[in-house]
């Protein structure tokens, strides 16, 4: 048997070949497994549960199909869609999980989460994350009519990428210093996340052992997964 780890999809209806291989990869190996978690960024953008665009409640129905058939699916929240409620999570039988999450399968402990808090050198992006996870400036903006939501997040994408674009790629990575506290703090010898997008399984120390960090990748133009079972954690990238 297997555990499945997938992050940063980045599912919106423009990118169909995502869509239908992520579908692919539910009917497929996931089904069946010891459970499959997704460490954030499952969207793009996600504007509030009442958003029910049909890609939407096709993913809520399909992730729905997959624990109805026996494989628990878990959710931890990514800087693009950390609206994703309560709602949605009953809607298509994922559980929410905390964003750090120390996982014990196969007599292995794996902290699992997103990955942005990590990064630390990001100072403009770890002010903007402050903000925008008040409690109240959420509830604020769930007020906000859905086409007006719409709009925010269009502009707060294209403000995203512009930025972006602008930094050294190393200040938006992670921060090892970041790394190794988080481990520590969580007792781990194991830390598995996404959101940089630089899939890699890297070494180092901590707890004053020998320690490993497995990175995701981003589901642009093939498939990203941790496949973890009883002999190994393993990296694996698929085609669509």
């Amino acid at each position: 048997m297997a555990i499945h780890v997938i992050a940063d999809l980045h599912l919106q209806a423009e990118e169909p070949a995502i869509t239908a291989g992520f579908l692919r990869f539910l009917r497929g190996e996931a089904r069946g497994s010891d459970g499959l978690y997704i460490l954030g960024d499952l969207f793009e953008a996600w504007i509030g549960d009442d958003d029910t665009t049909p890609l939407h409640q096709q993913i809520a129905a399909e992730i729905k199909a997959l624990v109805d058939s026996g494989t628990p699916c878990y959710f931890i929240h990514g800087n693009r869609d950390f609206l994703l409620g309560k709602r949605y999570a009953r809607k298509s039988g994922m559980q929410l999980l905390a964003e750090e999450y120390v996982l014990e399968a196969y007599g292995r402990r794996m902290l699992i989460m997103h990955g942005d808090t990590l990064c630390t050198d990001d100072k403009q992006y770890q002010e903007f994350r402050r903000e925008v996870h008040k409690p109240w400036v959420q509830r604020l903006f769930l007020l906000l009519p859905l086409f007006v939501r719409r709009k925010i997040a269009r502009r707060m994408r294209n403000g995203s990428r512009a930025a972006n674009s602008g930094k050294d790629w190393t200040i938006m990575d992670v921060n090892q210093q970041a790394v190794t506290a988080v481990m520590e703090k969580h007792s781990v010898q194991w830390l598995i996340h996404g959101h940089t997008h630089r899939p890699k399984v890297h070494t180092l120390t901590a707890n004053g052992q020998p320690a490993s960090r497995v990175v995701l990748g981003a589901w642009h133009t093939e498939g990203s997964m941790v496949r973890i079972t009883r002999e190994d954690v393993e990296l694996v990238a698929f085609p669509f």
